[in-house]
Formats: structure tokens, C-alpha cells, sequence
């Protein structure tokens, strides 16, 4: 892993915070990118389960370096390949985390922006929203609006997945 001290003010070991910028500036894409999409109200739970996981995957796939604007836009094609529906993204995140946290561990470095990725994380995987059943029998339903019909629990990095992906695309 690249080091990614120059994202973060870096704490000095005599009880210096440490500002998680990498993290934070992840969120502030992810954020940015869903709300130019105006796909869903920024104050709903399906706004941050999109927000989380397109955060987790520009912060997961940033490599350490700088997220200037150029590099954003360089950045669009690689999270629309990671976020794409026949991606095994919850694999690549679990792995991701888990390389992470072995480096930081290993380094003895805070990881202030890995804990708010993993706070991230565990919402996503332990949040179930109520959403409209996709794989709902065609013609199964006697209403087709979107509030009618059949819903089933899914979990939040579900929803927020394909909503991280169609704010790139609109982008």
C-alpha cells in the first residue's frame, strides 16, 4: 500500500489529531456526484446507502494518491467497472478492508480514514431497506406504481450500489 499520510494532517504522537482527509474527501465525491444526479433526496436513507458505497469504493480504490479534479474525472471509468451489476463488489470491499487493515496494523500507523470506512462498511452490510422486489414475478402485482407492488428487505450496499453507479453515469 502507498502511504496515504498526505491525505491526512497525521497525528504527531503527542495527542495530535488526526484529520481522516482521504476518507472525507471520498465522502465529498460521492456526495457531489449523487446529488448532481438528483436520483433520490439527500436526506433519505437510499441517498446514504449510495453515498457509502461509492465512497468505499473511491476511498478503496484510490491507490494513495491525490483525488484532485482531474483525477476524478480520470477516476469515473474504474468506479463504473467496479460498481457495474456483475461485480463481485462486496468481495472486492471485504478484501480491500481486510489488505488495509493488515498494513495498518502492520505499520502501527493511526488509520483514522479506515475506521470511517469500516463504520461505512458495517452500515451498509447490517442495514436492511424496504425496497421494491426486482425479482418479483412479472405481472404478479395487480399495481404498478412504484410504492405498490411486492417489497423485501435488502441490505443497504444493495440499494446504494446501483444508485452510486447511475451517479457516475449521469455525471
Amino acid at each position: 500500500m502507498q502511504d496515504r499520510g498526505h491525505h491526512s494532517t497525521g497525528g504527531t504522537g503527542d495527542g495530535e489529531l488526526a484529520v481522516p482527509m482521504a476518507w472525507l474527501y471520498a465522502e465529498y465525491i460521492a456526495e457531489k456526484l449523487l446529488r448532481t444526479g438528483d436520483l433520490m433526496p439527500p436526506t433519505s436513507f437510499e441517498f446514504r446507502a449510495g453515498r457509502d458505497a461509492l465512497a468505499l469504493t473511491i476511498f478503496l480504490s484510490d491507490g494513495g494518491e491525490d483525488l484532485s479534479g482531474i483525477r476524478v474525472v480520470s477516476q469515473l471509468e474504474t468506479w463504473l467497472s467496479l460498481t457495474a451489476y456483475d461485480q463481485p463488489w462486496q468481495d472486492w470491499v471485504g478484501e480491500r478492508m481486510t489488505q488495509l487493515t493488515a498494513e495498518a496494523a502492520a505499520s502501527g500507523a493511526d488509520a483514522p480514514d479506515l475506521e470511517l470506512a469500516r463504520a461505512a462498511w458495517r452500515w451498509l452490510e447490517e442495514t436492511e431497506l424496504l425496497a421494491p422486489d426486482l425479482n418479483a414475478v412479472p405481472g404478479g402485482a395487480t399495481a404498478v406504481g412504484e410504492d405498490d407492488g411486492p417489497k423485501v428487505w435488502t441490505p443497504a450496499w444493495q440499494l446504494g450500489l446501483p444508485l452510486g453507479h447511475l451517479a457516475i453515469h449521469l455525471f
